[in-house]
């Protein structure tokens, strides 16, 4: 508590002699790699982030229904264009998401190795060289989530592409921690995690049922990541909401939550702060819709948490409270007396 007591006192000192508030004189202080002394340093980063929520069909052989989707994820698009977003993150589905039981090669009542040779791999792939283009035109990065196609016989990733504000795919994320029927009938998992920068803020990347791995976003944490963007269909998607304010307040970062519009009525698509709060979340009415938010690590809901939280439980988890164990029988004995 010392640390954090001699940080707000330096902060207050700063806002007596400039007149700013606290919040603002905040905004000039950054945690020093040790995580206990504060030091002035650069303004606050700010990124606009628009996160979607898109209606999610099933059955990639319907080329009409791939088609649309690729109109409607193209139409947000535009729509986050205009309104100043400088990235823009889609749910899992966002373009198809294979029913399992569409995909079963055992026939459709019963669940077994997916026969991808039923998906309409040129027009997927079609959608997505426009989507693409249109990041290019816009200047706006884009996270769409979809299956990569790998070498026969292996199966596809489920996987997010990283478009960037030219156009170009510069990274993926294939997800890691997948479902029994994903891992047993529909995808190859992926190996490691993923990491990007839009103007100076870092992004990492989760999907599909990895909400439910807290190790995973500690290990985002521990690579200096400001934000989480996480898609999915919907596991329990009420459930999945209240985790992820858990691991954004828990990480001290901003987690982006993108779900199909099938789930709007319990848990809308928004962006969480880094003290666990949402900053803005889609209509829940079941429409294609966006939230935008600013990522700024010098706001009211950030920089406490980015500030101060980040970097004690940093040191917290390195061993802060090492060698401070003492020898006492009152410690050691578990049944002692109040």
């Amino acid at each position: 508590m010392t640390a954090h007591r001699n940080f707000k006192r330096q902060v207050r000192a700063r806002a007596a002699k400039t007149g700013e508030s606290y919040t603002s004189a905040l905004r000039h202080f950054r945690p020093t790699p040790s995580g206990d002394v504060m030091s002035e340093a650069r303004n606050p980063r700010i990124v606009r982030l628009a996160v979607a929520q898109t209606p999610a069909s099933e059955d990639p052989r319907d080329v009409d229904a791939l088609r649309e989707s690729g109109r409607q994820v193209r139409a947000l698009m535009r729509e986050a264009s205009a309104r100043g977003a400088r990235i823009v993150h889609f749910p899992e589905g966002a373009i198809c998401f294979p029913n399992k039981l569409v995909m079963s090669a055992d026939g459709p009542d019963a669940v077994g190795p997916a026969d991808w040779d039923r998906c309409q791999w040129p027009v997927l792939q079609a959608e997505l060289a426009a989507i693409a283009a249109l990041a290019g035109e816009l200047r706006l990065w884009t996270v769409i989530a979809s299956a990569h196609r790998l070498t026969e016989p292996h199966r596809p990733h489920n996987s997010l592409y990283v478009i960037s504000d030219r156009g170009e795919v510069v990274t993926r994320y294939d997800e890691r921690l997948l479902s029994n029927t994903k891992v047993s009938y529909l995808y190859t998992p992926g190996v490691s995690p993923v990491t990007f920068d839009v103007d100076g803020v870092r992004f990492g990347c989760l999907l599909g049922v990895e909400i439910h791995y807290p190790e995973l976003f500690a290990e985002y944490e521990r690579l200096d990541v400001d934000c989480v963007l996480f898609s999915t269909t919907g596991v329990r998607p009420g459930n999945a909401a209240a985790q992820a304010r858990g691991h954004a307040a828990a990480n001290s970062y901003w987690v982006s939550f993108s779900v199909p519009t099938q789930h709007s009525a319990t848990a809308p698509s928004g962006v969480i702060a880094p003290n666990g709060d949402w900053l803005g979340r889609c209509p829940a009415d079941g429409s294609p819709s966006l939230a935008v938010v600013d990522l700024d690590d010098g706001c009211e809901a950030a920089a406490e948490s980015v500030t101060y939280a980040r970097a004690w439980r940093r040191e917290s988890r390195a061993g802060l409270y090492a060698g401070r164990q003492v020898s006492d029988p009152r410690s050691e004995d578990r049944t002692a007396a109040f």
